[in-house]
């Protein structure tokens, strides 16, 4: 399972350098806000990437969901927080948003496994 962690973050990583390299100032500038919108501020980190692990959910993006899962897990979120967190994004998503629940679920277990 650990596996499912790791061949995550070495994609990610290889196409984030392969995208920034080509030197894209509209894409950098995403990346940028994207890292900036999750720094401290009125709201903490934490509640920052629970919203963020909410809206990846509802929108069905698995590897937004991976992303949240694991910065979450890194700054404390519990599993309990976790499933409450997906709960509500069950809830607002509806059922369609299950199979991304049971992946998200596998890859928590993933992290915890690592």
């Amino acid at each position: 399972m650990a596996d499912l962690v790791k061949e995550f973050n070495d994609y990610r990583s290889k196409m984030n350098e392969k995208l920034l390299a080509d030197n894209n100032k509209i894409v950098k500038r995403i990346f940028n806000l994207d890292t900036n919108a999750y720094a401290e501020g009125a709201l903490d980190v934490k509640t920052k990437e629970l919203l963020g692990l909410v809206a990846s959910a509802v929108l069905r993006c698995d590897d937004c969901i991976k992303y949240h899962l694991e910065t979450s897990y890194k700054i404390g979120v519990t599993k309990e927080e976790m499933m409450e967190t997906m709960g509500i994004a069950t809830l607002v998503g509806g059922t369609i948003v299950i199979p991304h629940l049971r992946r998200a679920y596998e890859f928590w277990e993933a992290l915890e496994n690592n």
